[in-house]
């Protein structure tokens, strides 16, 4: 967020109790990975429910331009506009996210061009919102905007979250989708990451520590998205059983 400080770093038992948490969460996802025992398809939702879905991230997206605006006015206004800090990490996202949507597309090419160009559409934006969501919300109540603060907190986290359920939500609608080992284990990576990021009091990705912990677990949110729409194994041919076999051999013989 804009300031000087875009948030408060964890510390004493807040701190504690994040990493916690993170941990916990990392290892349910590792252990579900470990139950998946065949990749999973997701259900996919009925025409209506696409209307829906796709309308509620189109409003997301609108009330937060509408609401970053109107903070950036606020604040404008109050004198308080300043330089913003260095990104290190957007060309990360942008150049990841490229990669992400020119693989996704190769691999699904046998699907047809439809199906590979609207899987990496999806994959690409999905894969910076796996990161986003978890990272918005841990950073949500640390945060200090410049005006305002409960009420700006509220209008510009909140359809920021939104959005990246939304946008991770619309995977469903890609018939290429399905839920892997690979899958959750990436998840639970990058959660072990946040846990490690954490113990650092979850900084700002400013010092070289932070900005390697934030790289890392980006890269393992985009792996996370790609793992989804590895390309189906071909499977084996079934065997026939030796009943079978046998009764087939008999009326050849017959025969």
């Amino acid at each position: 967020m804009a300031g000087s400080s875009p948030w408060v770093i964890y510390s004493g038992i807040a701190e504690i109790v994040l990493v916690v948490v993170l941990v916990a969460a990392a290892a349910v996802v590792a252990y579900a990975g470990i139950r998946l025992p065949l990749p999973a398809r997701p259900p996919r939702p009925g025409m209506a429910a696409k209307i829906v879905m796709v309308a509620v991230w189109v409003l997301a997206i609108a009330a937060l331009e509408v609401c970053v605006r109107a903070y950036l006015a606020q604040v404008a206004s109050a004198g308080l506009a300043h330089t913003p800090r260095s990104d290190p990490i957007t060309p990360v996202t942008l150049t990841g996210a490229a990669v992400l949507f020119v693989v996704i597309a190769v691999m699904q090419r046998a699907r047809g061009w439809r199906v590979s160009l609207g899987s990496a559409v999806i994959g690409a934006a999905a894969g910076p919102w796996i990161f986003e969501v978890p990272f918005d919300l841990i950073i949500l109540p640390r945060t200090h905007p410049l005006v305002d603060p409960g009420l700006y907190r509220v209008l510009l986290f909140g359809p920021l979250v939104l959005t990246g359920i939304m946008t991770v939500a619309l995977l469903s609608l890609s018939p290429a989708v399905r839920v892997r080992r690979a899958t959750l284990w990436c998840l639970a990576g990058m959660l072990a990451v946040y846990a490690i990021w954490g113990l650092f009091g979850f900084s700002y990705p400013s010092a070289p520590g932070p900005v390697t912990l934030n790289t890392v677990s980006k890269i393992l949110a985009l792996a996370t998205s790609l793992t989804l729409f590895l390309p189906q194994r071909a499977r084996a041919e079934t065997p026939q059983p030796a009943q079978a076999v046998a009764a087939s051999s008999a009326r050849a013989d017959v025969v």
